[in-house]
């Protein structure tokens, strides 16, 4: 039997599930050997570069079985399941964990889940977050935006003078253009390349951001985040952050962004401990590690 955990990536959707599947691969390939199966090439061969030891590319979701078999452990991270597909997989693995990010979803009963929403049997209320966001470093940086992994409609050009007048810093995005920073560059005050994600996160007091993990990131680090819903993105962590007391600004509205940021500087949060990191133990115990 083979361990492997696939996770959904690309283009128009960004790394945010990828950075969830670093945290809980970097622990499990300490027990287990496991490998990471992307659906986008270029995050695959980069992999390494975020401690996975391996990691193929695939291009499609049903290329699953041709390099897993019959009886094999997967951990699933993705949204593009249908109800058929679901019970291929549950069928086709011996032991099935899926990671949701759906408040409206529900467990097949031939699988574990793991979901920041759902309770009950077989299921794990829970958010997966790397262990090192939870240490707090010096906040450097007083605001920065991060638009996102993807902008393939470079929506961030087209309201970029939503964002100007607060003299932010912008951490670009792992799937932008070459060269896209050029057309921002006069609507902030620093420009941080992809590579620099993990210390702009982390030093960053105020991260007004798109990406829930990234929101996630700063929020246990002790940053006071602002989740900037996109038009173009599922709501789905809308409910989460706002229970949290995270604010959540949404669509582009220039005024919105002001009062929210206003606000922001007195405004109080819940707490989310290293102890609560449930998701990764849970995994532990479907797989009898």
């Amino acid at each position: 039997m083979r361990y492997f955990y696939y996770v959904h990536t690309g283009h128009r959707i960004g790394l945010d599930r990828f950075h969830r599947a670093v945290a809980i691969v970097n622990e499990l390939q300490k027990e287990i050997d496991i490998t990471l199966l992307c659906s986008d090439f270029r995050i695959a061969a980069q992999a390494r570069d975020y401690g996975i030891k391996r990691a193929v590319g695939i291009d499609l979701v049903r290329n699953i079985p041709q390099i897993a078999q019959h009886g094999d452990t997967m951990i699933f991270d993705s949204a593009e399941l249908n109800p058929i597909m679901l019970e291929d997989m549950t069928q086709f693995f011996s032991t099935f964990i899926r990671i949701s990010d759906d408040p409206a979803d529900t467990k097949h009963p031939n699988e574990f889940l793991i979901s920041p929403y759902l309770e009950g049997e077989g299921i794990c209320k829970a958010t997966v977050i790397a262990e090192r966001y939870f240490e707090p470093l010096p906040k450097t940086i007083p605001m920065a935006l991060f638009f996102g992994d993807d902008d393939y409609e470079k929506d961030l050009e087209a309201n970029q003078a939503m964002f100007a007048p607060f003299k932010m810093d912008l951490l670009m995005g792992f799937y932008h253009f070459l060269g896209y920073e050029n057309s921002l560059k006069e609507s902030f005050s620093a420009i941080h390349e992809s590579e620099e994600y993990d210390d702009v996160i982390r030093r960053t007091d105020v991260l007004i951001s798109a990406s829930p993990q990234a929101i996630l990131q700063n929020f246990v680090g002790g940053g006071r985040p602002i989740y900037f819903q996109r038009p173009d993105y599922p709501r789905d962590f809308v409910n989460f952050f706002e229970f949290m007391g995270i604010l959540v600004l949404d669509g582009y509205e220039k005024e919105k962004l002001r009062d929210i940021i206003m606000l922001n500087s007195s405004h109080n949060n819940h707490t989310i401990h290293q102890s609560d990191q449930k998701g990764v133990k849970f995994i532990r115990k479907c797989l009898d590690l």
